[in-house]
């Protein structure tokens, strides 16, 4: 819902650094995957119950997300990059999750499994109309410099990142916010199954 009006507030901050990494030729696909590496390790950071290593360790691979576009923008964007983002993007969200569910199975392990159930319609919904938005030549209005199709929605990757991050500061409510956002995010998948379903209709024969 506000990934597309923080890239103007984002963006100008993450300039800079991607010059100085550029100059340095560090390659966006680089950063893409030490992102998901260092994302990798919120999984035993959860399950141990240090949850502020996470929460570091979420803002980390979220400074790499930003870091690896701006690269593109100024290396030129490649299908690759674009794949590796999204691709890595869903696992290290399915990671987060997963952290949460072994940090304490009898509390988080159902929320966990509504959630990641949700992820599962935001997730498929985003890729399946980004896949047919792309064989009808389409692009996107509000994010024109994204390697595919990006479909809004109530829940983008803002407000996961913000429920990540409350949920590493507050654990002990992650049941009551993974339902929750379990439900905004089903919400998000009707309303792209809905505009996939309009989007895609057959053409009345002339």
């Amino acid at each position: 819902m506000f990934d597309a009006r923080l890239q103007g507030v984002i963006q100008p901050v993450l300039r800079p650094v991607a010059r100085w990494l550029d100059a340095r030729g560090i390659r966006a696909d680089q950063v893409t995957l030490a992102g998901f590496v260092g994302g990798i390790l919120v999984v035993p950071a959860l399950a141990a119950g240090a949850h502020g290593v996470a929460l570091a360790l979420i803002l980390a691979n979220r400074i790499a997300d930003g870091l690896d576009g701006a690269l593109a923008r100024l290396q030129g964007p490649t299908d690759r990059g674009a794949f590796l983002d999204i691709a890595l993007d869903f696992a290290f969200y399915g990671l987060v999750v997963l952290g949460f569910a072994l940090s304490d199975p009898v509390a988080n392990a159902l929320p966990a499994a509504f959630l990641l159930a949700a992820f599962m319609g935001t997730g498929s919904s985003f890729l399946a109309f980004a896949v047919l938005a792309a064989r009808r030549g389409m692009s996107s209005t509000a994010f024109p410099r994204k390697g595919i199709y990006y479909i809004g929605g109530l829940t983008e990757g803002a407000e996961t990142i913000a429920v990540f991050i409350a949920m590493a500061l507050w654990p002990q409510a992650f049941p009551v916010l993974a339902m929750l956002f379990a439900l905004a995010c089903w919400i998000t998948a009707i309303m792209r199954w809905r505009l996939g379903w309009e989007a895609f209709a057959p053409k009345a024969p002339q």
